[in-house]
């Protein structure tokens, strides 16, 4: 089994190093190699997603990624910045859709923002579609307005489109999901403004007709917003577009009180994966080895759920997160009064410590 491991920038090397400690220790034999990505691909060999490293990406069972992002490269043109590396990954690699799980562990209840009766028990899954919708549709650009309002002016410009196709496997995704789960479905949209969206619905409903023991209801994306935030637990599994998911899954990790915690795994047709936290690369917190590891331990639990066939591993790593959670050790991020503060390094010897 060959992992592409890309640490990537700020935070990434700290966390991605303690989940390859993780896999070490399990005693399975893993084929690791590491490449740059994102910034330091850029600083490396002069683009984001280096030759090298896509060819790596494209020959592993699975890739590990860490984060991606750095301000000193913030003022590149727009293709050579360190976030086109991912977005280059997902294309070259067919990965169009984006598994990131809620889940609101019992001892971290405080650390939301919102009240513990409103989140306790938490757990849901939002599915997003992830090569399609106004981040890939072109054309694209910024242009002289050749009419409307403002005729002449310069205008920046984004084109929404999905194919059916594309709905079609996201939502079969998703259907298959919610029949693991709690068999109960919310398609997210913005039918009532945008024809794109109405015609995601139409297939999605088409969809359905697949999946008679689910219950699909469908939501207008500030509805959902909102929903997440008054009763998060009437949903299990949602399923939208890029743009409106990326939104959605964002708000959704605050829910369970740090996106540290949130693990995320991209796949292709074939359950070939990309695996990364969930959150950004924090630049301004990288060297001080104070990051959560456990959103990027996790996502190496997820992998080799979906992507290498050893469940039983997976739920090794799951347990031994919750061990040491129970166990009282936090990271800065969910560190609470009464709990034990540890580093990115401290945390991840404690996981390791944990396996059973």
């Amino acid at each position: 089994m060959k992992i592409a491991i890309l640490p990537g920038d700020g935070i990434g090397p700290e966390i991605v190093e303690q989940a390859v400690n993780v896999l070490n220790a399990l005693g399975e034999k893993f084929e690791l190699e590491s490449a740059p990505v994102g910034g330091a691909g850029y600083a490396a060999h002069g683009h984001p997603l280096p030759e090298g490293t896509l060819k790596l990406a494209k020959e592993a069972d699975a890739i590990l990624f860490g984060a991606v992002g750095d301000w000193q490269y913030d003022t590149l043109e727009r293709s050579l910045r360190p976030e086109q590396a991912i977005l280059g990954l997902r294309k070259h690699l067919g990965l169009f859709a984006n598994l990131r799980p809620a889940i609101l562990y019992p001892e971290l209840a405080n650390a939301s923002t919102l009240k513990p009766e409103v989140v306790s028990g938490l757990d849901i899954l939002i599915i997003r579609e992830l090569t399609g919708d106004i981040y890939f549709g072109q054309p694209r650009g910024v242009r002289t307005a050749p009419d409307g309002a403002f005729k002449g002016e310069r205008e920046g410009f984004d084109t929404m489109r999905y194919a059916e196709s594309e709905i079609r496997r996201i939502a079969h995704v998703a259907f298959q999901a919610a029949q693991k789960r709690g068999k109960r479905l919310t398609s997210v949209d913005k039918a009532n403004v945008l024809e794109t969206f109405q015609f995601w619905k139409d297939i999605v409903t088409d969809v359905h007709k697949e999946y008679p023991d689910v219950a699909l209801d469908h939501m207008y994306v500030d509805n959902a917003a909102m929903q997440l935030v008054r009763a998060p637990k009437k949903f299990d599994v949602i399923v939208t577009g890029n743009m409106f998911g990326d939104i959605l899954s964002d708000q959704a990790a605050m829910l369970t009180g740090s996106i540290g915690m949130l693990p995320s795994a991209s796949l292709d047709a074939s359950n070939k994966g990309l695996y990364e936290p969930s959150h950004g690369s924090a630049p301004d917190i990288a060297g001080k080895g104070i990051a959560n590891p456990l959103a990027t331990i996790l996502s190496a639990a997820m992998m080799l759920r979906f992507s290498l066939n050893k469940a039983e591993q997976a739920d090794r790593i799951d347990n031994a997160v919750k061990k040491v959670l129970a166990q009282g050790l936090r990271t800065a991020d969910i560190y609470e009064a009464g709990t034990t503060k540890v580093g990115t390094g401290e945390m991840g010897a404690a996981v390791v410590k944990a396996l059973v």
